[in-house]
């Protein structure tokens, strides 16, 4: 067994609680900015003092309202500041918060609300409500409705002796939080997250991480605090010198970065893979298109060349210049200015993107966890960024690779155990060790790779192994891509199935001179067919021909969380896919071998 280990830079603390990370912040600095508030398009700065205040008076009306030590409460709402305030008013009274993602519908959020008894909801609108009453006749506060300001004004009635006393009985054993997984696989299963999973992990990731939490370090925070990667970057944050603000809508996202203007971001794959396709289509086609994809090859060629050689050649030099006058300035101007960091996580970045946004200035550091392990459990560094892997293990974790190429994880960060699942847990626990699912590897230098899911690995009817990821993420970088399905289990080949990004649409048509086109005119356009032909080509040089995509059938409807077959955290429901487009996948080879029936027959 192949092992990558780092030993731990601040040891466990079996006493302290998330709470204690807050109040360090406060005692530090109570006058200093922890949080910011958009406010009709300005930021207002909320004092640690302020911020931590606010927590304190939830938690008391929370108490007043019977929630006790070891009570499961959910919270159904956007990304916000009020989100953050609640999910440490419970970790200050020892409750355990519950996030049910605000996209979930009435039957996702029943099984949280049943499986985690839960002894109370909060939700941020009406509509959250609808979706979570139906199966929770308990305590529900809804803040549309003035349960925020209820909520403070019944604590008034609470000592503040009360709740130091429930804050100092809050112990690293206990649970902090109950995240249930996105459930690709299966019925979602809870996750039990302890005050030491987090502790720990987010003292020593700001160490290993330090220019998250060096003073003047801003985020903005976009992604879903449901998500477990969400919650513990902004852990780390807030017990550190970092301003943190919270964004519920991504639609002004470019606007609120401009105005905020962060040094580092939390981000996915896809929304990259967004910000680069929508630079690219909004150049209008013709010769700003031409310029913008020449720069792009300058950024990715010069990324490499940093890497392969030490530094860029002459002639490289000078395009480069031209290139970040052009282009990169644009790029980095429309991101506030100051953006210099990102780590992202959640799904395979890819290389290409990797190398084009170091390129243009913004340095992607990709890492690799579960929600099992408490998010991090490996990234990439300042001093050594490996574009391609997802890095080394993070302080205090070890990273192993079992004979069948299955990434086992072990340290502090693991998670408890599955709630009311000794089954399942015992499965995933064995031996010591995580068993996280997948497939990986480790270099020489004890970098991380993770190259698929064991439960998706495809076995052709020729015997060759395949990895879907691999494939579906290249492809993926196609503007037009919105969602690709490899598939190919006990088929002849490897095929494929894939969705159109509708927003993407009108700008490629226009950058090639084309006349609009609905989204199933697109479908079936021959022009648009022929370019997802040569992405496919290009997919297809990474791997071997056994390996490669022949054949792909362009579906009539995207993957979305409405219809049920992305997860709140945008993977994709494999296993419902392939169930409910059988009859696309079976149409897929039945044309392919009538295709090379008619070509013999030709001969």
């Amino acid at each position: 067994m192949k092992l990558s280990s780092t030993p731990a830079l601040i040891p466990p603390d079996p006493e302290e609680s998330i709470a204690d990370l807050l109040l360090e912040r406060l005692h530090r600095d109570p006058a200093a900015p922890i949080i910011e508030v958009s406010e009709g398009g300005t930021w207002r700065p909320v004092s640690a003092h302020d911020f931590t205040a606010g927590v304190e008076s939830i938690a008391k009306g929370l108490i007043a309202a019977g929630i006790e030590h070891g009570d499961r409460v959910g919270i159904m709402a956007r990304t916000s500041p009020e989100w953050t305030q609640l999910d440490y008013a419970l970790w200050f009274i020892g409750a355990v918060s519950v996030p049910i993602y605000e996209t979930s519908s009435p039957s996702q959020a029943e099984w949280i609300i049943r499986d985690g008894a839960l002894s109370g909801i909060v939700c941020e609108t009406e509509a959250h409500a609808e979706v979570v009453s139906p199966a929770h006749d308990g305590r529900l506060w809804v803040l549309e409705r003035g349960a925020w300001s209820a909520l403070m004004e019944s604590g008034k009635a609470v000592p503040d002796a009360v709740l130091a006393a429930r804050r100092e009985a809050v112990r690293g054993e206990d649970i902090a939080t109950l995240i249930y997984t996105s459930g690709t696989t299966g019925r979602p299963k809870g996750v039990e997250l302890t005050h030491l999973n987090f502790t720990t992990a987010a003292r020593n990731t700001a160490l290993a991480l330090e220019w998250i939490v060096r003073p003047g370090s801003r985020s903005i925070l976009f992604l879903p605090l449901a998500h477990v990667f969400a919650r513990v970057i902004n852990v780390i944050a807030l017990f550190s010198p970092a301003v943190m603000a919270y964004l519920p809508d991504t639609r002004t996202l470019i606007k609120d970065l401009a105005a905020f203007r962060p040094t580092f971001l939390l981000v996915v794959p896809r929304v990259l893979e967004k910000v680069y396709n929508a630079a690219e289509a909004s150049t209008g086609g013709g010769v700003k298109l031409k310029l913008f994809r020449w720069a792009a090859k300058v950024a990715i060629v010069s990324s490499r060349e940093q890497d392969s050689r030490g530094g860029l050649t002459t002639v490289r030099r000078i395009q480069y210049a031209i290139a970040k006058r052009l282009v990169f300035r644009k790029l980095t101007k429309m991101m506030g200015g100051q953006l210099v960091y990102a780590v992202s996580g959640g799904a395979p970045l890819g290389e290409r993107l990797g190398h084009f946004f170091r390129g243009i200035g913004l340095t992607i550091y990709e890492g690799y966890g579960l929600t099992e392990t408490s998010a991090p459990t490996s990234v990439n560094r300042q001093k050594v960024n490996k574009i391609g892997t997802v890095g080394l293990p993070l302080p205090g974790q070890t990273v192993a690779i079992a004979e069948d190429g299955e990434v086992l994880s072990q340290g502090f960060h693991i998670f408890r155990g599955y709630h009311g699942n000794p089954e399942a847990t015992a499965e995933a626990l064995r031996d010591g060790w995580f068993h996280t699912g997948d497939i990986g590897s480790l270099d020489s230098d004890g970098y991380l790779t993770i190259t698929g899911r064991r439960k998706e690995l495809i076995v052709t009817a020729g015997g060759k192994n395949v990895v879907p990821a691999a494939l579906e993420d290249r492809l993926r970088g196609h503007p037009l891509v919105s969602q690709v399905v490899v598939v190919g289990d006990a088929r002849p080949f490897v095929g494929a199935l894939i969705t159109l990004d509708e927003e993407m649409i009108p700008g490629w048509l226009a950058n090639h001179s084309k006349s609009p086109l609905t989204a199933d005119q697109a479908r079936i356009d021959p022009d648009i067919r022929s370019s997802l032909e040569r992405a496919v080509a290009r997919t297809n040089q990474a791997v071997s021909r056994a390996e490669s995509i022949r054949e792909f059938r362009i579906l009539a409807t995207d993957f979305t969380e409405a219809n049920g077959y992305l997860t709140p955290s945008l993977k994709v429901k494999r296993s419902l896919v392939l169930k409910d487009f059988a009859g696309e996948v079976d149409a897929l080879y039945e044309e392919a071998a009538a295709k090379r029936a008619s070509s013999d027959s030709a001969k």
